[in-house]
């Protein structure tokens, strides 16, 4: 079951483009098939923006945020290949709230900033914003350069079921990041379209064809607007 509505663009006025392209915000809970949308999306000649790829980009050997991150939280956060010890790092922020937000603040205007210059070389009639912490990461910007929002939702037993499946990971693995994850609830109140995904590719899919329809449309009603 899909819901949306054909809202105008103008919903989310802080959303300010200069280019005038509409951007969709995909998000939704771990195994909700946020990746299976974003690959549909993409098939149909959608430019998807995957704030997790960036989130690795930015923190790549030799880059001018890893240098940020060593020098506020120590030495330690390099291996001896010059990376980024990601295990290290998540240990140590989930041990330590403090840390986390000295993470965040380092790497989150990274984040926003590779992601708007990837907005501005887009050349599709819309693009897809891909963001698992969409919504619960404020602070990085990311769901303020969207005009609309995305939510792929399905229920706790369904996203612990596709989780472990996929990844091989431990229930309670998957439960610890479906706590630092909003409750679907909450996700779905900020969505401006809702899918709920609990069937088969075919029917997320069927479900998706007419958003990106709607979206065509509110792409060129943006154009329009902006000449």
């Amino acid at each position: 079951m899909s819901i949306y509505s054909e809202t105008p663009v103008h919903k989310r006025q802080q959303a300010k483009i200069q280019n005038k392209t509409l951007v969709v915000g995909l998000t939704g809970g771990i195994g909700s098939g946020k990746s299976a949308a974003s690959d549909w999306f993409a098939a149909q000649g959608i430019d998807i923006i995957d704030a997790d790829v960036i989130a690795h980009e930015v923190v790549k050997k030799g880059s001018p945020t890893l240098r940020k991150i060593q020098k506020k939280l120590g030495e330690w956060v390099i291996d001896a290949e010059g990376h980024m010890d990601r295990a290290a790092v998540r240990t140590h922020v989930f041990a330590n709230p403090a840390a986390l937000i000295d993470l965040e603040a380092i790497t989150h205007p990274a984040i926003r900033e590779a992601a708007k210059q990837q907005l501005a070389a887009s050349t599709s009639p819309y693009v897809i914003l891909s963001a698992p912490l969409l919504i619960e990461a404020a602070e990085a910007g990311l769901a303020n350069l969207c005009q609309r929002i995305l939510v792929i939702d399905v229920d706790e037993e369904t996203q612990l079921a596709r989780a472990s499946l996929r990844d091989e990971q431990s229930i309670v693995k998957i439960k610890a990041i479906m706590a630092n994850q909003l409750h679907r609830t909450e996700r779905n109140h900020h969505a401006d379209d809702l899918v709920v995904n609990e069937e088969d590719l075919a029917s997320l899919h069927q479900q998706l064809e007419p958003l990106h329809q709607t979206y065509l449309k509110l792409a060129q009603q943006l154009k329009y607007a902006g000449d």
